[in-house]
Order: C-alpha cells, then structure tokens, then sequence
C-alpha cells in the first residue's frame, strides 16, 4: 500500500505539458474522464502487477483510452470483394452530384418545408416527387426512410384491420430477419396467404379475391429465386383480377431496377415502369440499391392512394431527412437526363467490360510486382439479381494464412476489403471507386510487408 500512496493525483498529472495536449485534442471533461479510469485501474490491478507505472506512462495510458473513446465506427473503405451493392459495406456509394446536393443543403438552412413562392411553410414531401413522377410516369410519388417503411406505412394507411391477399411464394425475409408477414402483422393487416411454396395460380387469387380483400400485395422475389416445378401468372392477370373485384394492387419490387439490366448481360429486373404501365395502384422499392441513391423508401402510383398515406400519422415516423432528400434528388436527376450509366457509380461498376477489368488487374500487379491474373466471377449483391454474375478478372494473391493476411488488409487506412477464393486471396478492380486506386496499392503493398 506504500507505493500506491506514490500514485500521483489528478492535479498532478494535469500539470504536464502532456495532459495540456490532451485537453487541447480532446477536451478537459473527456481527458478527466480518461485519467480518472486509468489511475483507478491501476489502484484495482495494484496486487497482480505490484508496481506503480511512471506519471508518462499514465498518461500514455490515458491518451490510448481518449484515442479509444474518441474513435468512430463508421469509416469508408475499399471494397475489393466484387460485391457491387455490399449490403454490410453501405450498399451503393453516391455520385458526385449526390454528394454535392448533400453538402449544399447540410451546410446551410434550405427549402426543407418551405415555399419559395408563398413565402410559408411548405411540404419536404415535394422535393422527390416531379422526379419520380416524371421518370416512372406515376401520377404521384412520395419518399420514406426505407423500402420496409414503405411497405409498413402503405399497410397501415390502406389496409389496416383489412385482408391483404400475397401468395406463398412471395413471404420472403427481406434481410437482417424482417420478414413479410411479420411487417403485415405490425401494420394491422390481415395476412390472406395463397398458392403453394413453389406454385401459385391465378384462381388461387380469384377464390380470395371474393372476401372482400384491401389489396392485393405482389413482393418481387428480388433476393432468392424458386426453381423447378414452379408457377406464378404474371402481374398483368394478376392486376386484372385484382381491379375486376374492385381491390388495390401493391408491388413491392425490391432493389427498384430503373434501368434494363438485360442490356449489361443480367437477367431482366422487373423495373418500376413496367409495373405502373401494367396497371399497379403503387409500387415501392429500395433507393439504395438499384436505384444507386441514399437509403430510402420510395412510393409510386396513384395519386389518390398517395395523398392517403401522406396524411397517415406513421407517415411522420418514417420521413426521410433533408440529406436523404437532397441526394435522391440529384440521383434521380441522373435518370432524367439519361446519365445514370455514366455518373452513378453502382451502374458504372456494372457496365465495366472484363476487358477494361482485365487491364486495371494487371496494373495492381505490375505495381505490386506479386499475384496472378485470373477469370472470375463478380456479383451485384444487395439481394438483387439473386445466381447473376458479371465476368471479371481478378488479382489473386497466395500467401500464407489468407484470413490473417485479410485482416492485415482491413487494418489498412483506409480499410481494404477482400474475400478468399481457393485459398487464394483475390481482389477485384469492378469496385474500387476511381480516386481509391492508390490508397488501395499502399494498403495492399504495407500488408505484404508485414508478412515478408
């Protein structure tokens, strides 16, 4: 107990030049905070280690815990898995346009709820919706923070305590174990589940339909696919018998293709336009998938049904924010002027050729002066396109223990991604965004050092 009597106090500590500098970084309650913890680790740890560490090292101490405290979580990386929308990466990166509106609008009060022209309140829910109005040809648009949102708002707005007719093929998890009909439940609707797991026929509606059913609710099977002995009519029908028994058809279609994937050798995705053109009352669908936007939820159709779910309380609950607003706005301004290919990032990924692929992996490898370049395969990710790949070329690179050399990679500043294929660890260029490339060469040069 004699040399804990030496430790010295906080006073004494704050005294140093040291502890000025760590005021000066991180303020003075946090930087109490942190010596306080230190010195009282050291009093609890006393009869284990038996001796009193010297007032720098304390300090030092106390610098690694303000460093700890003082650390964010959320960091950009360096996505080198092939993944295009990465749903634990972020999903789709923003345009420069997108993060200019954002930049624009957070730096300064803007137009949020107000009316330039009237010179009063005004209402955030305009911002998106001549955009989205204009380029899927809806009467009306309206914008959440999320797809799972939307589909809970629309729920509790038209079909609250009512039946809402969805087939067994349709009762999918959306992700992170939010699934369909527990979102239904929530919303006060009555589940009517028809067909079978595998098969569902068109008089399988036309027998619910006869119950006097709130709507019937398509949910695009965006992230699994059945295979087999399966069947399903085609929405078209399926509207047409919805609209002869007087019922609401919702299609919730997921990742929200707006442009034909067919055309960068992917399956066909149902986009937005179709659906509204085959006669759907609303579609909903995710901005920060296919759409290549910010997280969102995005609502399309009639305006009647529209102007319903605005005034719902829940409505309120799930508004998206200025930030969301700003950056979808720019997104969907791409669209508009037939740019997405070029500008939006996720479409640019995309549309890369394996050719150009193929050129950007041999010049990892000439500046690394390691790896092999081989074919392979990246995917589009984000529960969209579910068994579709892109061909890609990829610098594979062998190394003893791969997953230790991955965690070397994602120690990196910034953080590098990878994956391990055929005890190999490889590295696709389809997702490096284009100024990454040589923080990316650095990261993955300091990480082959490190096991020389």
């Amino acid at each position: 107990m004699n040399e804990l009597s030496s430790l010295p106090s906080i006073e004494q500590l704050l005294q140093t030049r040291t502890a000025a500098e760590l005021i000066a970084a991180f303020g003075r309650p946090l930087t109490l905070d942190a010596i306080r913890s230190v010195l009282s680790n050291i009093r609890s740890n006393y009869q284990e280690q038996g001796t009193i560490p010297l007032r720098g090292a304390i300090l030092e101490l106390a610098h690694e815990q303000l460093k700890d405290w003082a650390s964010l979580t959320l960091l950009p990386i360096i996505n080198a898995t092939g993944v295009v929308l990465h749903t634990n990466l972020g999903r789709a990166p923003l345009s420069k346009a997108a993060l200019q509106a954002i930049a624009s609008v957070s730096g300064s009060y803007s137009t949020l709820e107000y009316d330039l022209d009237r010179g009063n309140r005004g209402s955030r829910s305009v911002h998106a919706e001549a955009l989205i109005k204009r380029i899927t040809g809806a009467e009306a648009g309206f914008v959440v923070n999320n797809n799972a949102g939307a589909i809970l708002l629309i729920l509790s707005a038209l079909a609250r305590h009512k039946k809402v007719i969805i087939s067994r093929t349709q009762l999918v998890e959306i992700g992170d174990g939010f699934r369909i009909p527990e979102v239904m439940r929530q919303s006060g609707a009555k589940l009517v589940e028809v067909g079978a797991t595998n098969r569902v026929n068109l008089v399988d509606y036309k027998e619910a339909l006869q119950n006097q059913a709130a709507l019937v609710l398509h949910a695009h099977q965006s992230n699994f696919k059945i295979i087999g002995f399966t069947s399903e009519p085609p929405i078209s029908e399926i509207i047409l018998m919805a609209h002869a028994h007087k019922t609401w058809f919702v299609d919730d279609l997921g990742s929200g293709a707006l442009l034909d994937t067919a055309r960068f050798g992917l399956s066909h995705e149902p986009s937005i336009q179709e659906s509204l053109a085959a006669g759907a009352d609303l579609v909903c669908f995710s901005g920060d998938k296919l759409v290549g936007g910010p997280q969102a939820g995005i609502l399309a159709g009639r305006a009647d049904l529209i102007a319903k779910i605005k005034r719902h309380p829940i409505a309120r609950t799930v508004r998206a924010d200025k930030l969301c607003l700003a950056a979808l706005s720019a997104t969907l301004m791409h669209y508009l002027k037939d740019e997405a290919e070029r500008e939006i990032p996720i479409w640019q990924m995309i549309a890369k050729t394996p050719r150009e692929i193929e050129i950007h992996a041999r010049h990892w490898q000439e500046n690394l002066g390691v790896g092999e370049i081989i074919p392979g395969f990246s995917t589009v990710g984000g529960g969209s396109l579910p068994g579709d790949t892109l061909s890609t070329y990829l610098l594979a690179l062998k190394v003893q223990q791969p997953n230790r050399f991955l965690k070397r990679l994602r120690l990196a500043n910034p953080p590098i991604i990878a994956r391990v294929q055929d005890d190999r660890v490889v590295l696709d260029p389809r997702t490096l965004l284009p100024d990454q490339d040589g923080a990316f060469l650095v990261g993955v040069k300091n990480a082959l050092k490190g096991i020389a």
